[in-house]
């Protein structure tokens, strides 16, 4: 291929950090033609390949590589474990630890850069959007890591680069391409418990010829599940107090007559009912369950991907590039039978059933389905396929690069439930039965029986020695179970155009631009079984979900040489950008973008940026179906016991004096925060607007000439975003309403006038407040060649001095700070340190976070009782100090004489674990769900032809 089309824009320097690949992919795509020897970074300027920070050294904005060789020499066997790691990274969005996750997202991975959510981060794929769920999401479980030749981060807003979602920063992933020969990979691991097997085999294959190549990689992933009932975090809702571990809704099932408030009664496992002088004690392990004995806490998936790029030289100018990925990725959840309530969903017991523990009474009754855990099968297919043609020519002695090409990202997405009870069925069969003159139970009276019926016994089956009519009688499985079935799709569409080049020369060099344009259109839907839509499932009613929206978009940059090579300003270059886009939903905006790069002396580079940025609201946001929740964690500021706003004047407005909150089962709370025992709702808002941000940057590279392989560099960063889209939440409404006495949020929610429990709440989506972090990122790199081998360290740290948001724009309301609470960091810091020599290499890798603090769930583990800080606007707010973690990794390597390379090592090689964190962040346990999960051992094996 013609390369000279490459040289005047590396002389110059032409664009800013992270732009060219996806701005000007004609020369992104020769970039990535170019020899390993010759490895670029996203603005053109040589890197080693290694995690130095070459690439901050030369642009405007901070920008963290992570090479093959990175990758090869971790533990990590997907892009989503690796980018889960880096220091930038925040709590991830959908744990694998959150198996009561149900929505369209649930199996897949996604990356949030500064904790603000993984829909603010753009993720690209050699330069071009990745495509996104009706959510925002972008699931970078679809990129098989064997495909990755590298992967660079932009800690820094790029609206005006990008368009949508680029606010807290941009993750661009390059793939392998001029690849020529054959590699197979094989790697095999599982924690030392003996679970959680994970496998991967790839092979990556290719010829580069004169003026083409093509490159084709093939990879299968699987991982096995991980049960809750195997770590001791997770096998009790609150580890280190399993008296709260047990539900009142049990195996066996119990009951009391409708319009009771006694205590429940329960029959005994033959199926009989006990006296009514034998109270059954809520609490007693014989008649609870404990729903982590049927839960995973890590869940099992396994995936499929072929990807394939290909470029050939039409003339010496121009050439076709294209590149086409599949993924199939199947995912699989279990959780506990579901907590079958008669009050719930309106299904007493008949006097006249023949189950009746009291004839001829009404009794409400209460069963899990042990026999019938809940399943959630999702089965997630995805295309992607680009092409562009891109050339250069010349034009009075300047070269120009040119390109335009096509993009299409198509899901299909297939979800099977199982383990939901058919409400209408239940009703039936626990109303009027008899047994006929055959000895068999019908549903009915005699001469009146109801056909189809199949009657049920909620007091038998599990244990109990009765199988017929139980949920062990495949009858009843098949009569009150309905197997129910979703669909989701969505497509992008993009069609781009882009020219690039210099305009004229100035004093300190070449002036250069880019322009372009682009039109994308996305387009789906997600449309829940129709049991489930119609509220006849206990699975959680939803409605359909569909849409579409286009955008055009016109954005230009230039790159400005101020000064070069004069006292104090060995470079001086200024950097502007600026996006036009105009949706047909919201309408239109602009974001600009402002650089520069100052280099006093050739040691130090001093760097800024400000730039502003937008989100627009997604498929889901504007047209999604409301979808009800048994919200876990849900804690009432009026509760007597639990509540921080009890007993107060607005508490007393709503509820009696000594009201408790009440839980599954229809009992009281006995620990804060727990699930509600109605499903509150939750839905769109067609009326949304667009996020906007602001952000800053300001920082240094060090690169000291008199210590060779030594580079420094340390980035302030600070992000604002205004109008944001709030997915509200019932804990923050009743905390608004009954602590900061907000009135307008106490009408989103309605309470039982019985009770006084909250029995009715929508909460949705609203522009409204703000959300404001800001930080620093510190980045060292060193390498060292001895007698004894070569020695490389690898060392990120970021430190967040401030997360701060307000779910609303009413004056005076406080605002909620989550930096150094739960599952938001104050620092995270990782380091590697390498040492190669000859055949052998070894890498040990730590992984550092910093410690947190949650409100105190008990009173024995409260470090701060008193509490009350500018955080908590004076209130005491009791709270518990989490400590500090660190994991440790290892991995040791030989290459063999035959071209191939084993390697062996461990995450968290010394079985490290963190304490239990009661209010459950990003997870469904007592247990941060970004944290290991006990010591994983593994192999791999590289063999290269």
């Amino acid at each position: 291929m013609n390369y000279r089309n490459l040289r005047p824009a590396i002389r110059l320097g032409l664009l800013p950090a992270g732009i060219a690949v996806a701005l000007v992919p004609a020369i992104a795509g020769a970039q990535d033609a170019a020899p390993a020897s010759q490895a670029t970074t996203l603005d053109r300027i040589e890197v080693t390949g290694s995690r130095i920070r070459q690439v901050d050294v030369e642009t405007a904005q901070p920008v963290l590589l992570i090479s093959r060789e990175d990758i090869e020499n971790q533990g990590f066997s997907s892009v989503a474990d690796i980018l889960q790691n880096i220091s930038a990274a925040g709590s991830p969005a959908f744990s694998r630890s959150s198996p009561l996750t149900a929505n369209a997202e649930a199996g897949g991975s996604y990356i949030d850069l500064r904790n603000l959510g993984a829909q603010r981060t753009l993720v690209l794929v050699n330069g071009k959007r990745l495509g996104i769920s009706t959510a925002g999401y972008q699931d970078i479980s679809t990129i098989p890591s064997a495909v990755v030749e590298r992967i660079e981060v932009l800690k820094d807003g790029a609206s005006s680069i990008y368009g949508s979602d680029a606010m807290a920063g941009v993750i661009n992933i390059i793939t392998r391409s001029n690849f020529d020969g054959a590699e197979v990979n094989a790697y095999y691991g599982q924690y030392s418990q003996g679970d959680g097997t994970i496998q991967n085999y790839d092979f990556v294959t290719g010829f580069a010829g004169d003026r083409g190549s093509v490159t084709i990689g093939a990879e299968y992933h699987k991982e096995d599940e991980v049960w809750a009932k195997d770590r001791w975090f997770s096998n009790d809702s609150y580890p280190r107090y399993p008296q709260y571990s047990q539900t009142v809704v049990g195996q066996w099932g119990n009951w009391r007559p409708t319009g009771s408030t006694g205590a429940w009664q329960a029959p005994n496992r033959g199926g009989t009912a006990i006296g009514a002088d034998q109270f059954h004690p809520q609490q007693n392990p014989a008649d609870t369950s404990k729903a982590s004995d049927q839960m995973h806490v890590r869940t099992p998936q396994e995936r499929r991907s072929l990807f394939a790029s290909a470029n050939w030289d039409i003339t010496d100018d121009v050439r076709f590039v294209s590149d086409m990925a599949y993924n199939q990725r199947d995912s699989f959840r279990q959780i506990a039978g579901y907590p079958t309530q008669s009050t719930a969903i309106n299904a007493p017991m008949s006097p006249d059933s023949a189950f009746n523990p009291v004839p001829g009474t009404q009794v409400n009754w209460r069963r899990r389905g042990w026999e019938q855990p809940r399943t959630t099968q999702s089965d997630l297919t995805t295309w992607r396929f680009t092409a562009a043609i891109e050339g250069s020519f010349q034009l009075a002695d300047r070269y120009f690069d040119w390109d335009v090409g096509t993009l299409f990202n198509e899901t299909n997405l297939r979800v099977v439930n199982n383990g939901n009870f058919f409400i209408p069925n239940v009703r039936k069969a626990v109303g009027p039965s008899f047994t006929n003159a055959q000895g068999k139970v019908v549903c009915g009276v005699p001469g009146a029986e109801i056909a189809g019926c199949v009657p049920w016994n909620p007091f038998a089956g599990f244990g109990t020695g009765a199988v017929a009519n139980s949920l062990d009688d495949p009858n009843v499985v098949k009569y009150l179970f309905k197997e129910e079935h979703a669909l989701g799709e969505t497509k992008t569409t993009s069609y781009f155009a882009n020219l690039a080049g210099s305009l004229f020369t100035l004093p300190a060099g070449d002036l250069g631009f880019a322009v372009g344009y682009e039109t994308r259109r996305e387009e789906g839907g997600f449309a829940p079984d129709a049991i489930a839509q119609s509220g006849d499932s206990t699975n959680l009613a939803s409605g359909n979900t569909y849409g579409r929206y286009t955008l055009d978009e016109f954005y230009g940059e230039l790159s400005i040489p101020v000064l070069a090579d004069v006292a104090f300003a060995k470079e001086l270059t200024f950097s502007v950008a600026s996006r036009y886009s105009d949706y047909d939903t919201f309408g239109d905006t602009t974001n600009n973008k402002f650089g520069f790069k100052w280099r006093p002396i050739d040691d130090l580079l001093v760097r800024g940026t400000w730039s502003e940025g937008f989100r627009a609201p997604t498929i889901s946001n504007l047209y999604g179906g409301g979808s009800q929740t048994f919200t876990t964690g849900f804690r009432d500021p009026c509760d007597s016991v639990y509540g921080n706003a009890a007993g107060s004047a607005r508490c007393l407005k709503d509820v009696a004096a000594g009201y408790r909150q009440l839980q599954q089962g229809f009992v009281p709370t006995t620990a804060p925060g727990m699930q509600t025992p109605v499903p509150f709702m939750s839905g769109s808002n067609i009326n949304l607007q667009p996020e906007t941000s602001e952000s800053k940057t300001l920082g240094f590279v060090y690169s000291p000439s008199y210590v060779q392989g030594l580079t420094v560099g340390i980035d302030w960063w600070n992000i604002t975003i205004e109008n944001t889209m709030v997915s509200d939440s019932p804990n923050a409404m009743l905390s608004d309403c009954y602590v900061a006495l907000i009135e307008s949020r106490c009408a989103g929610f309605k309470r039982d006038p019985v009770t006084g429990i909250v029995n009715e709440l929508t909460y949705g989506l609203r522009n409204a407040g703000y959300v404001e972090t800001e930080g620093f990122d510190v980045d060292l790199s060193y390498r060292m060649d001895t007698d004894y081998g070569r020695f490389g360290l690898n060392w990120q740290t970021t430190y967040v001095s401030k997360l701060v948001s307000k779910s609303t724009n009413d004056v005076g309301t406080p605002e909620a700070v989550s930096n150094g609470f739960s599952g938001n960091f104050r620092i995270r810091s990782n380091a590697n340190l390498n040492w190669s020599k000859g055949d052998f290499a070894a890498n040990w890798g730590v992984r550092y976070s910093s410690g947190v603090k949650e409100e105190c769930s008990f009173d024995e583990r409260c470090t701060y009782p008193n509490y009350a800080a500018p955080d908590t606007q004076g209130t005491i707010v009791p709270m518990n100090r989490i400590g500090a973690n660190t994991f440790h990794d290892v991995q040791v390597s030989w290459k063999a004489p035959w071209n191939g390379k084993v390697s062996v090592g461990a995450n968290n090689v010394f079985g490290h674990y963190a304490a239990p964190e009661y209010d459950q962040p990003n997870a469904n346990y007592s247990y941060y769900g970004g944290h290991d999960i006990g010591r994983f051992v593994y192999m791999k094996y590289q063999q290269n032809f």
